[in-house]
């Protein structure tokens, strides 16, 4: 059977002005790291929305809150390394997750959210939504963030 163009579907791409973006507020405190950041990263990429395009950014902004009472499973805290490098011979820094957790703790949430996005100009677009604080307190109530609670996997 032959159909002609005018009986096929169409898909049909959202423009970028009808593109509704929300705000959310999610609390770390006594959540799983990788858990909550798969949950953040899919409401940065927008996959919660019925308008969803993959090659688009259709995501909300997410502030997370209280970084510094993620926790780890099993002995992650002594054992995770996270490792950077300056560029310059022998300039490879390696921290635990222990150490890092007492110096900066949103470089964790940020560093796990980051690796589950697009690695590519998209990712970066999608990153730049994300807002991580290491207290309760954040400067983006004029947005009136939505509280968002995900289930806690105790």
């Amino acid at each position: 059977m032959i159909r002609h163009a005018g009986a096929m579907n169409k898909t049909s791409i959202p423009s970028i002005d009808l593109i509704n973006r929300q705000w959310y507020l999610v609390d770390a405190a006594d959540q799983t790291l990788g858990r909550l950041a798969t949950q953040v990263a899919s409401l940065l990429r927008g996959k919660n929305k019925p308008n969803f395009t993959p090659h688009l950014d259709t995501g909300d902004f997410v502030v997370v809150v209280n970084a510094e009472k993620i926790r780890v499973t099993g002995n992650k805290s002594e054992q995770k390394l996270y490792r950077r490098h300056s560029g310059r011979p022998g300039g490879m820094k390696v921290e635990t997750f222990q150490a890092l957790q007492d110096r900066l703790p949103e470089r964790i949430v940020e560093k796990a959210i980051k690796g589950m996005l697009p690695h590519n100009a998209l990712g970066r677009q999608l990153f730049r939504k994300l807002k991580v604080y290491r207290g309760p307190e954040h400067p983006h109530a004029a947005q009136s963030p939505q509280n968002l609670k995900f289930a806690s996997d105790d």
